[in-house]
């Protein structure tokens, strides 16, 4: 009798292929679902860490804002300090200005962290405020170029502003990271340095969370930001000079040149002082409002620099506003200059 074959074991290759692919599905779809649990977590302990010292308030934060890595921070400005309205006008004010500026290259700002973080706004700007042109590409689309552009822009502001004792709060990461408050602290500078025709509004300043990353758990800190002191300090904070001395001593018996807040003593003046006489059709000669009064005082800077001097630091808003000290400096300017005519 013969022996009966062995049967050798059967093999299941589609069945054990079948049986790994889904372990393979199920381990990748439980990996998928922790990774969300994570960045679940992670978000919503900065959402709590944030909130939990500011109710009843809440910062309105963003998924990465909490993606942080170890000792990265991000900062954020209180809801309340957005809704405050000289941080409003500040932000209109600034943006009206560039506007004016940009007029010509047909270039519309309507929000300053989108407008300017790439730099191609800043470039026009600066260009035009300091009639240079800035050897830069005109237009760049990548993160790279972007931020190669700005690097170039803000070292040429940085050349102008260090030496006159700016405080340099900005950066190329902040302002390409659309950070509001690096941008508005580069904007008054500009504003500031280059004495732009406008009034920014004083003592203006924000709530700004500042949310760190310290041995993987977030912490939150709140920080108050300054961004306008008054109008005299951030414009001539670093030139006190005998006008200051004078001005210390005696203020009270100077009220005499309120007399040329309205421009029109100024543009006479100017007549006399360059025997020629001024037609009246170029200016007011009984101004009633705000602008007409601005316009003499301008007509006369553009008198002024007719007749050999050079432009007057002070504003023509100034002058109208009653700033006495800026209307000293007007006058003293025009009495070196004529003070041995006969």
């Amino acid at each position: 009798m013969s022996a009966a074959p062995v049967r050798s074991p059967t093999l299941r290759p589609h069945r054990m292929k079948k049986d790994e692919s889904f372990l393979g599905k199920l381990g990748g779809t439980l990996a998928r679902k922790k990774k969300a649990k994570e960045v679940s977590d992670l978000q919503e302990e900065g959402k709590n860490a944030i909130n939990a010292p500011m109710n009843p308030s809440t910062v309105d934060i963003h998924p990465e804002d909490t993606l942080l890595e170890e000792n990265e921070e991000r900062t954020m400005i209180d809801p309340n300090s957005k809704e405050d309205p000289k941080f409003k006008e500040l932000i209109k004010v600034l943006i009206d200005w560039i506007n004016d500026v940009l007029v010509e290259e047909r270039i519309i700002v309507k929000q300053l962290e989108e407008d300017l973080y790439d730099g191609q706004v800043l470039q026009k700007l600066l260009e035009k405020l300091a009639d240079r042109k800035l050897n830069v590409a005109e237009v760049t689309q990548s993160e790279i170029g972007q931020k190669q552009k700005l690097q170039t822009v803000l070292e040429a502001v940085h050349d102008l502003l260090r030496p006159h004792g700016w405080t340099i709060k900005w950066n190329v990461d902040s302002i390409h990271g659309k950070n509001l408050i690096s941008i508005l602290h580069l904007l008054v500078a500009l504003a500031m340095h280059f004495r732009a025709p406008i009034r920014l509004p004083e003592h203006v300043s924000v709530q700004v969370v500042v949310v760190r990353k310290r041995e993987g758990l977030l912490q939150t800190t709140h920080v108050t930001e300054e961004l306008t002191t008054t109008t005299e300090m951030m414009m001539g904070r670093f030139e006190r000079d005998a006008f200051d001395t004078l001005f210390d001593h005696a203020p009270d018996k100077l009220s005499v040149v309120k007399k040329f807040a309205d421009g029109v003593y100024l543009v006479l003046l100017m007549g006399l002082l360059e025997d020629y006489f001024v037609p009246l059709h170029n200016f007011y000669l009984t101004p009633e409002s705000f602008d007409q009064k601005v316009h003499n005082v301008s007509f006369a800077f553009e008198l002024m620099q007719d007749g050999g001097l050079k432009k007057p630091k002070a504003r023509p808003e100034d002058v109208v506003n009653l700033d006495l000290k800026s209307t000293l400096r007007v006058l003293y300017n025009l009495f070196t200059k004529y003070k041995n005519v006969e």
